[in-house]
């Protein structure tokens, strides 16, 4: 196993590698140049055959480059920034500086969420202490051979150290929490719960990214246009599809606003030939016999609740679409599963929004339409409205906060001479 993935069993492992990155953080800075032009390589080297099998792999070598995130960093902090520089604020200036040692706690259910994660930290000059759940052992191994291979002078790898153990492990969790000038963390409500209740220092900043859901709303005019709605039909399943609908970006229902003369059946249709097609692109490479359970309940139940809910699906449970009518959001059951709930008015649909909601892709035709419907999402706790088929486009803000200024400092600097 490489040594940037440990498997660690005492909290002297974890406390002593924090010091070790600390003082790399001290004598060594890096700047956000360096950063990206790694970064840009690291992509090209993840373009593997295997790796393309790791759910969200497309869009992780998409983060990573140059265009993507050198806009990123000009805008949460300043024109300056990409050489490490000071830049002019009024009569004083500023400089971002990094905390030191960011320590992350990625969900187990995302496969690229540990390197989504630590590269904000990294951006901002930080080092990073990594837990890696047990589950994704394997693909980070992988990924981060390819860092290995492009970071031939571990300028980069150095800053890095991933810990593997048991979640239980409420000893080590602590140990990583009380070494750290900040935290990122993912995950449920549970696992969020578990991290925040341990004893950070009093000066550690804190980033959470909890549970979320997503949905999706269209009006008439546009699931009803008979020319357009293939194309929209693929841009869905495309959301379905990435990260296997376990990304709190995933969307989980789609509301339709009903229109005269538009038929929710014949849209499901078209709906159903894009699943199909999706999935003999990008077929489920397994499944847990859980979630075999789970699809096949709410498909049975969908259907015995009420004689006009309506489910397409294959034989096995590779997806499912569940129609029927209703305002409210479901609870959501993953595993490919989508359901399509016609409504009178969008609007009445997003005022239910209760804050748990984080992405709403929407295709509306009319643009006064969709700022009305903006608005109203942004008051209901939505953090990103985005066309359908850019749900995952993670980009800051992220959850309605940004991702790399909260783990730098900006240092204001006013000339004693002036």
């Amino acid at each position: 196993m490489s040594e940037l993935i440990q498997v660690v069993d005492s909290a002297q492992e974890i406390s002593g590698a924090a010091r070790r990155l600390r003082e790399i953080g001290r004598l060594k800075e890096i700047h956000p140049q360096v950063v990206l032009d790694i970064f840009e390589q690291w992509a090209a080297a993840l373009d593997d055959r295997e790796l393309r099998k790791v759910s969200g792999m497309t869009f992780l070598r998409l983060w990573l480059r140059r265009g993507n995130l050198e806009p990123l960093l000009l805008r949460e902090l300043g024109s300056g920034v990409l050489n490490g520089g000071w830049w002019e604020d009024g009569r004083a200036r500023l400089r971002a500086f990094p905390l030191g040692v960011v320590g992350h706690w990625p969900a187990g259910n995302v496969e690229i969420q540990p390197i989504l994660s630590m590269t904000c930290a990294l951006l901002g000059g930080n080092c990073c202490l990594v837990r890696v759940p047990s589950g994704l052992v394997c693909t980070m191994q992988r990924v981060m051979e390819k860092l290995e291979q492009v970071d031939s002078k571990g300028v980069m790898t150095e800053r890095i150290f991933m810990a593997s153990f048991d979640h239980s492990r409420t000893d080590l969790h602590e140990s990583m929490a009380q070494t750290v000038d900040g935290a990122i963390i993912w995950g449920g409500e549970e696992a969020v719960t578990q991290v925040r209740r341990l004893q950070f220092p009093h000066w550690a900043r804190i980033l959470v990214f909890g549970p979320r859901v997503s949905a999706g709303a269209m009006d008439a005019a546009t699931w009803g246009d008979r020319v357009e709605r293939a194309s929209w039909c693929r841009r869905i399943a495309r959301d379905v599809w990435q990260f296997d609908q376990q990304a709190c970006s995933s969307p989980q229902t789609l509301f339709l606003e009903r229109g005269e003369g538009c038929d929710p059946s014949e849209f499901v249709e078209d709906l159903r030939e894009a699943f199909d097609e999706e999935n003999r692109h990008h077929p489920r490479q397994q499944i847990e016999p859980g979630m075999t359970s789970a699809i096949s309940l709410v498909r049975a139940s969908w259907l015995l609740e009420s004689e006009k809910n309506r489910a397409l699906f294959p034989a096995s449970p590779d997806w499912t679409i569940l129609l029927g009518e209703n305002a409210d959001m479901p609870k959501p059951t993953q595993g490919r599963t989508l359901t399509v709930l016609v409504v009178d008015d969008l609007l009445k649909a997003i005022s239910k929004f209760d804050g748990t909601l984080q992405t709403l892709g929407l295709g509306v035709a009319d643009p006064e339409r969709e700022e009305a419907i903006a608005k109203l999402a942004g008051r209901s706790g939505v953090d990103r409205i985005v066309k359908l088929g850019r749900m995952h486009v993670f980009s800051s803000p992220w959850d309605g906060t940004e991702l790399i200024r909260p783990m730098v400092r900006l240092v204001r600097h006013v000339a004693s001479q002036t």
